[in-house]
């Protein structure tokens, strides 16, 4: 969901000119298709990220920033996400996994600390290898964010395996009283 974020014009800006952005709103994207419409090398479509229609293999970089978080809004225990959650983002996971092209990479940009999200990102059936690194600009009182890299094709450390794991593991029974 690319919202109304500057983000596409300022990769394009970059030097990189062939961007493709998505987002469930209509609007949205004819505001956004208005005001590219001078830069030919970026395309918006309206399209659901847990049913892309773009064929397989079609992207050497997947990014978003923030749209997974949207998945997860309505959690009230982040240790504890619900199973329409879980779903949602297996779902929305398999698509970006479906549409990266081999040695492609999956960037994602986020609040969410490695213990909540890695274990959504380490499932073998992705494919991928696993990376985060925490930034911020070193100030004890700002907020840190993500980034979380995905290689397809590359193996998961078996650490992050454990980790993904554990998501789809069932809670463990009560203790007797």
């Amino acid at each position: 969901g690319c919202g109304n974020s500057a983000l596409s014009h300022d990769l394009h800006e970059l030097g990189y000119t062939d961007v493709t952005s998505i987002d469930f709103s209509p609007a949205c994207i004819a505001a956004m298709r208005a005001r590219y419409a001078r830069c030919p090398g970026l395309r918006w479509a309206v399209m659901d990220i847990r049913a892309l229609a773009f064929p397989d293999a079609s992207f050497d970089v997947v990014l978003e920033k923030g749209t997974l978080d949207v998945l997860m809004v309505e959690e009230t225990d982040p240790w504890d996400v619900s199973p329409q959650a879980a779903a949602s983002m297996r779902r929305v996971l398999a698509e970006v996994s479906r549409v990266l092209r081999p040695g492609g990479c999956f960037i994602s940009i986020t609040f969410a600390q490695p213990h909540f999200r890695k274990p959504h990102y380490a499932q073998e059936a992705f494919g991928w290898s696993l990376r985060h690194t925490a930034c911020g600009d070193g100030d004890a009182g700002a907020f840190h964010y993500f980034l979380y890299t995905m290689r397809k094709g590359q193996p998961l450390d078996p650490r992050d395996v454990a980790l993904g794991r554990r998501l789809h593991q069932p809670p463990p029974p009560p203790a007797p009283p």
